[in-house]
């Protein structure tokens, strides 16, 4: 009977947990407002514009984010919340406003980069580069 009962409070306590981890794990939505949303890239996206991104990625991004933002950097791990796949549909879906605001203003773990990274255009770029990732 004692056996039962530990086995019992054993997978109890281990559904709890997996519970917890996957509750805490689930990313938040990240609204945008319409007008920053509606935003057009001004950057054409061509081999420059990307390469200025890749830069920018490499310098800023790519320790959270991974290589190709595969959510998997070396600082990942010690982020209370996973960094986004940006190779999934459902991040390559939204508007190129919406990862231009996200960039900036940050949110979390993910910090604005506004000071980091002032020039807009630059910005725009980094979008450009993003979205090379898409699968």
């Amino acid at each position: 009977m004692k056996r039962k009962s530990i086995l019992v409070s054993s997978v109890l306590a281990v559904c709890i947990m997996s519970f917890a981890f996957t509750t805490i794990q689930q990313p938040k939505p990240w609204p945008v407002p319409e007008k920053d949303a509606k935003m057009s890239n001004p950057v054409k996206s061509n081999a420059e514009s990307i390469s200025a991104g890749k830069a920018l990625w490499n310098q800023h991004c790519s320790s959270c984010h991974g290589k190709k933002g595969l959510g998997d950097g070396s600082k990942a791990a010690q982020l209370k919340t996973t960094p986004q796949d940006m190779t999934l549909a459902s991040y390559q879906s939204q508007s190129d406003g919406s990862i231009f605001y996200k960039i900036n203003e940050g949110r979390g773990d993910m910090p604005s980069f506004k000071k980091k990274i002032p020039d807009p255009e630059d910005v725009w770029s980094l979008v450009n580069y993003v979205r090379t990732f898409k699968k």
